[in-house]
């Protein structure tokens, strides 16, 4: 077991370290940040006095290995547009990154699992059936058009929920929260219902699919002419041996929250670090976009590694197959 998760960290940092190197790369075609900073009517030494200034008149591996020597000691960069240090933006930030994040995957995963356990049981009754077709929906439909359908029905037409903005947050112990407060709670249901569709949906269609399976193993036969009760033999047998690949998919899918939560946060306002990702493309703001990409990245590789260490401790047959 420890050789297992000793390699797994190898294999994290090296995908780690891949991932800073190629976002680092990505920004070199973003935009001109000298451009908008200065204007189309700078003359060539304002440019280049700019450049220096920035350090963006040194050679690419060089600006790299000084930027993994930033990260090393806990320093981002300083934006160039407001001159604040990249680090402080993110973190003023996080906090309603992670509320809405975290609200919407709770929120996937308190109506998927048992949604999705009940069309797997049942998968030819009339429900089950319009809950999939609901599901293909909720698919197949783009995130910012699911956002503003909820707003103009929720918003504009029946004025119950507020379209923007995170409502009256207050502090708790240093961490901005808007769960606590009623504007707050009202504020970000539309934008969690929006970003947990997508998750809610996969999560539905894939958890139909494992309990379809499992039902029809033997031993779920035998628990029931055992004459065990009906809804431990769903949950108990049933459930937990179809949690497997759902635990697999759905972990490497949270990664990708975040980039829908990128999008949700621009549709509703909501001040979270996606949005600041938007208006720093805007602007070219290498250092914000560099620093978002690299930990977007490594929350990737994390969250690669949990399903992976996670996964080994649910199935025996990969502790088995890492030891050997």
């Amino acid at each position: 077991m420890t050789a297992f998760i000793g390699r797994r960290l190898f294999q994290a940092f090296c995908v780690a370290l891949l991932v800073a190197f190629f976002a680092f790369a990505a920004t070199e075609f973003v935009g001109d940040p000298l451009l908008l900073m200065l204007g189309s009517e700078a003359t060539p030494a304002e440019r280049a006095e700019m450049a220096a200034a920035l350090g963006l008149d040194r050679p690419f591996l060089v600006r790299f290995a000084d930027y993994l020597g930033g990260l090393v000691q806990g320093d981002f960069g300083v934006s160039y547009r407001t001159r604040e240090p990249v680090l402080d933006m993110i973190l003023a930030r996080l906090p309603a990154s992670v509320e809405l994040s975290v609200t919407g995957i709770l929120l996937a995963l308190a109506i998927g699992l048992p949604v999705g356990m009940i069309c797997g049981i049942f998968p030819n009754g009339w429900m089950s059936q319009a809950l999939m077709g609901l599901a293909v929906v909720g698919v197949s439909l783009p995130v910012f058009l699911i956002g503003i359908f909820l707003i103009l029905i929720f918003s504009v037409t029946l004025g119950w929920l507020p379209s923007f903005g995170r409502g009256t947050v207050t502090m708790v112990g240093g961490w901005p929260t808007g769960l606590l407060t009623a504007d707050g709670l009202r504020a970000i249901v539309l934008p969690a219902v929006t970003l947990s569709l997508f998750l809610m949906t996969l999560i539905v269609r894939l958890v139909r699919g494992e309990m379809m399976e499992v039902m029809r193993e033997d031993y779920i036969r035998f628990a029931i002419a055992r004459g065990l009760p009906t809804w431990r033999v769903w949950l108990r047998h049933g459930m937990r041996n179809a949690m497997g690949p759902v635990v697999t998919v759905v972990g490497l899918q949270l990664g990708t929250v975040l980039v829908f939560a990128m999008i949700t946060e621009t549709v509703f306002s909501w001040p979270g670090i996606g949005q600041l990702m938007i208006l720093s493309i805007g602007t070219a703001d290498l250092p914000v976009i560099t620093t978002y990409l690299v930990l977007s990245g490594v929350l990737f590789v994390a969250m690669n590694l949990i399903v992976d260490i996670a996964y080994m401790f649910m199935d025996p047959r990969v502790r088995i197959g890492g030891a050997a």
